[in-house]
């Protein structure tokens, strides 16, 4: 049996932008349509609101402009209101050709927001219509409100519907506008419509106020509708839109009556753009986009994919231009560690990633984030710390920096089983703490080796909470060798990297 084609409506543009302090620019506004049409593949985008500002006039003549050269002025679109034909005027001076004319799908809305009764609406409504027709402008219907509507004034919703299938509407857009839907109610109240109205082509828009948005599109498709309405990262006013990405894989999955056009490669790389220009960022467990959703943090888990994949699911990272990564913490275990070592072309024995093992748990415990790009600093300081055996301690130490003042630190010291404890200043932290150290080793008659190369290193393409490896050159009787200590903190490791050459010495 051929399978039907269901219309995604993008509408990140446009209710999208409706997302507490979003605003696109027009240059923005242009780059995301054409991502959204070209790459992507969604059907048609609803890319504005008629009369909200001269701003939003010249971002949607400037999509109007290259849609018609691409020959996709018929999917583009823009929300506008019963007002006489001024948003249509709006319309002709930014070049659109499709209107969704909000109008009332709930008697409440009607009543005490317009004032009007059901047949004063429609007869506003039949004058859009007509002048629609004059300007060469197809005429899709939102009813706004219109779950309410069924819930509360159904006899409404029908009167009003059987008004419309007198009228040349080209699509019927029912949004559940303020997210109240179950997922029962969606698939009922839709049945119930599409039954009725079998000539009517129907979009479902859902909210996800009660996080339903997803739940609410399967049962929208099951129940027969054909289009739905999605954003970019589930934007969207209060708690957004059903997003886009779920919908898709949920669809692509588990709904195999429809097909859609979509382009799952790109679902990645639209949402990051999104999430860039708006300031909005990608929470890290949002399905398909977060940027944990492909991670395994425990070891259990990476050893499992070693073995046959058991922890794979259906939703394989590279259906969306994405990898499957494996955290590095506490909970890791030697598989996750393994994973990591194979993608950078690493291998140690059975001994070394023991060692390697216990150290990313240590960090972990100390809530300090481990990354792939971290494990050959991690190694080269694991695998150093095997040439010496520990016999002197820096059990504590106090690193101040005050504007004005000079940094001091006080730092213990356990040397030939006595602890010391000594206070200096310096040029910076580190310059003191070495000069409190060189205060312990005077009172022992020893001197300190030569610092003569001091080199800090950070992954590339870190944050600033990065491991941090210090790297010094020492200078002992004129035979230089080097330490290295590894620390989130970079006076940190340098502390570190001067505990090995203590023991060194």
């Amino acid at each position: 049996m051929a399978k039907r084609k269901l219309e995604i409506m993008d509408t990140t543009l446009r209710d999208g932008e409706q997302t507490s302090g979003v605003s696109f620019s027009a240059s923005e506004k242009l780059t995301l349509a054409k991502l959204l049409l070209d790459e992507l593949k969604v059907d048609r985008i609803e890319v504005a609101s008629a009369r909200v500002s001269e701003g939003e006039l010249e971002a949607v003549r400037q999509i109007t402009e290259w849609a018609a050269s691409e020959n996709y002025l018929n999917r583009v679109e823009v929300l506008t209101f019963v007002d006489d034909g001024v948003s249509l005027k709006w319309m002709e001076e930014a070049g659109a050709k499709v209107q969704n004319l909000l109008s009332k799908g709930s008697l409440n809305h009607l009543t005490h927001q317009l004032k009007k009764t059901p047949e004063q609406h429609f007869a506003d409504i039949a004058t859009v219509f007509e002048l629609a027709q004059k300007q060469g402008v197809k005429t899709n219907v939102y009813l706004e409100d219109w779950s309410n509507g069924m819930r509360n004034s159904k006899e409404y919703v029908f009167q009003y519907l059987d008004f419309l299938a007198t009228q040349p509407i080209k699509k019927l857009l029912l949004p559940d506008t303020l997210g109240i839907l179950t997922h029962t109610e969606t698939f009922d109240y839709l049945s119930e419509i599409l039954e009725r109205y079998p000539d009517f082509h129907i979009d479902f828009h859902g909210h996800n106020d009660y996080d339903l948005g997803v739940a609410n599109i399967m049962e929208a498709v099951k129940a027969g509708c054909h289009g739905l309405h999605l954003t970019v990262n589930g934007m969207g006013e209060r708690a957004g839109n059903a997003p886009m990405a779920s919908a898709v894989a949920v669809i692509n999955d588990f709904l195999p009556e429809v097909e859609i056009a979509i382009n799952e490669s790109s679902l990645f790389k639209v949402s990051k753009l999104v999430s860039a220009f708006t300031g909005f960022g990608i929470p890290a467990n949002k399905p398909i986009v977060g940027d944990n959703v492909f991670t395994q943090t425990a070891g259990i888990h990476a050893d499992g994919d070693n073995k046959n994949n058991l922890y794979f699911n259906s939703l394989l990272p590279e259906r969306f231009g994405r990898k499957r990564k494996y955290a590095l913490g506490k909970t890791s275990g030697k598989a996750n560690i393994q994973k990591n070592l194979q993608e950078l072309g690493l291998t140690l024995n059975d001994e070394e990633l023991k060692k390697v093992t216990s150290r990313i748990i240590e960090l972990g415990d100390k809530k300090e984030k481990v990354t792939k790009d971290d494990l050959p600093y991690i190694i080269s300081d694991v695998l150093d710390s095997g040439t010496f055996q520990q016999k002197v301690f820096v059990k504590s130490y106090v690193l101040t920096h005050s504007k004005g003042l000079k940094p001091s630190t006080t730092v213990s010291v356990k040397l030939n089983g006595k602890t010391y404890e000594e206070n200096a200043q310096g040029d910076g932290q580190f310059d003191a703490f070495m000069n409190a150290l060189r205060k312990v080793y005077h009172s022992e008659k020893l001197e300190l080796p030569k610092l003569v190369d001091y080199a800090v290193r950070i992954p590339p393409g870190s944050n600033s909470d990065a491991l941090c490896e210090t790297i010094i050159t020492w200078q002992d009787n004129n035979t230089d060798f080097t330490t290295r200590g590894l620390d989130s903190d970079q006076t940190v490791s340098a502390i570190k990297a001067t505990e090995k050459m203590l023991n060194i010495i």
